[in-house]
């Protein structure tokens, strides 16, 4: 860190360096801890930023953090403070020691006379025990994170500790994912020990997020659940291991290395957008409907309606996770339709075809071009030639046509609305929403933007009731 370059990257917030001065000359020390410190080892920054806060009592450090703003306590309990408009955990180190079963029976007490390197035994890994003065300069590694960190490998800090909580077995795949590094045997050992079924939903769907939202290669993530048996905790998934696919189509492997192979695809695809949460969650369960659904007949392996099939599972894997509602729709729109560019092209499908598509995707919240990269995640996912050659023609040539048309980023915009229907003298009722119906049938069919070519052909189609006056 002698640099000028080094020590510009290092460099913390200035209102973060202002509050560790104003902590030392109170008697105590600010380190920057966790997520901060490892992401500039590996040459990134990070948007955490977590301090921890040695040699002052709790209410010390509120009065103090209270010259910069109101103090949120809703951490209070567990030794954490925040300042309104800055987005920075200050905590107390803690000592904690287990009371009961589960990962809540713990009992908490913040011990500002800890040291550090005792301190950091309560983290999960070594790459997150490590702590930056940022008055100094100096890191602190007391647990050879940095040296993990150098070798790829994920460590627990100490193994009593990493075993509170069920839920780092999650971070452990998260990380592997997003770093691409290995956990040692030991860490896999403690990993396969512990019960997800303690944990509140909520929090299991939020690290699963990140996993898929994070990693750079989520299957390093999904294998390391296999190998650790943690995979049984979902059973959807679970079932993909082992269902077979026909080599001439998945030359790759039965329907789990193909989705191993899909949600990389998938995570390359990512745009940095809000859909793309259901791109990730489409990928990892566009084929959970093929365990129950696929046969051999013929010499071939068949998994018929497993799209359809898929969206049941799908929904159930979601929802127990307490997965946000529209984001359910959107992946369960996916998988019912991952297919649709390829067979859409194999059948020629019309331009109705797509109208009527773009309009159901966008009724879930998701549009074509969001099924075309799923659909080229699909496809690309396996070890066919096509696929070797990042070919897929089907793709290119249905997003060609969705432009064409220009549904590919959303459904057709209705063009006859109920003022239309008024304006030609018919009483509003019942019989306005199969009116409405029958035109946006015709629009999709034709292309026509008029309203009153639409409403001449259905309204000559069927005499409606009319205004007597």
């Amino acid at each position: 860190m002698s640099s000028p370059d080094q020590r510009a990257h290092w460099e913390p917030e200035p209102v973060l360096v202002d509050i560790a001065r104003e902590i030392r000359d109170e008697g105590g020390c600010a380190l920057l801890v966790g997520g901060w410190v490892r992401d500039r080892l590996l040459g990134f920054r990070s948007r955490e930023a977590d301090v921890e806060v040695f040699g002052l009592e709790l209410a010390a450090l509120e009065g103090l953090l209270a010259r910069r703003g109101p103090v949120i306590a809703a951490g209070r309990s567990f030794g954490v403070l925040r300042v309104k408009g800055l987005d920075v955990d200050f905590s107390l180190p803690r000592r904690d020691s287990k009371i009961g079963p589960g990962h809540r029976g713990f009992a908490i007490r913040c011990d500002p006379g800890l040291g550090f390197a005792e301190a950091a035994r309560r983290r999960d890994l070594t790459m997150n025990s490590i702590g930056f003065d940022p008055l100094t300069g100096e890191i602190l590694d007391p647990h050879g994170g940095n040296r993990d960190l150098a070798a790829g490998v994920l460590r627990a800090v100490d193994p009593d500790h990493f075993t509170e909580d069920p839920l780092r077995a999650l971070r452990v795949a998260r990380f592997a994912a997003r770093f691409e590094m290995r956990p040692d045997a030991e860490l896999a050992a403690l990993c396969r020990d512990l019960d997800l079924s303690e944990l509140p939903a909520e929090r299991i769907f939020e690290e699963f997020s990140k996993l898929l939202l994070e990693g750079r290669r989520p299957s390093l993530a999904l294998q390391f659940l296999q190998a650790t048996g943690l995979v049984h905790f979902f059973p959807e998934l679970d079932a993909l291991i082992g269902t077979p696919q026909d080599p001439e189509w998945h030359p790759e492997g039965d329907v789990w290395v193909h989705t191993l192979m899909v949600v990389d695809e998938a995570a390359a695809a990512r745009a940095g957008q809000d859909d793309d949460a259901a791109l990730m969650f489409g990928a990892l369960c566009h084929d959970l409907g093929k365990p129950e659904t696929t046969v051999e007949a013929g010499g071939h392996i068949r998994s018929p309606a497993h799209d359809a099939r898929g969206v049941e599972r799908t929904t159930a894997f979601l929802r127990r996770m307490r997965a946000p509602g529209p984001l359910v729709e959107q992946v369960a729109a996916l998988v019912k339709h991952h297919l649709a560019p390829v067979s859409f092209i194999k059948n020629g499908a019309s331009a109705r075809g797509y109208r009527r598509l773009a309009r159901q995707l966008q009724a879930a919240g998701v549009s074509l071009e969001l099924l075309v990269r799923l659909a080229r995640s699909d496809h690309l996912g396996r070890t066919t030639d096509e696929a070797r050659a990042r070919r897929f023609e089907a793709g290119d040539a249905f997003a060609a046509r969705a432009r064409e048309l220009l549904v590919e980023r959303q459904g057709p915009v209705d063009v006859v609305m109920g003022r239309h229907l008024i304006a030609r003298g018919l009483v509003p009722g019942p019989v306005f929403g199969d009116i409405l119906a029958r035109c946006r049938e015709v629009q999709d069919e034709t292309g026509w933007s008029d309203p009153g070519q639409i409403l001449d052909r259905v309204l000559g189609d069927t005499p409606p009731d009319r205004d007597p006056a």
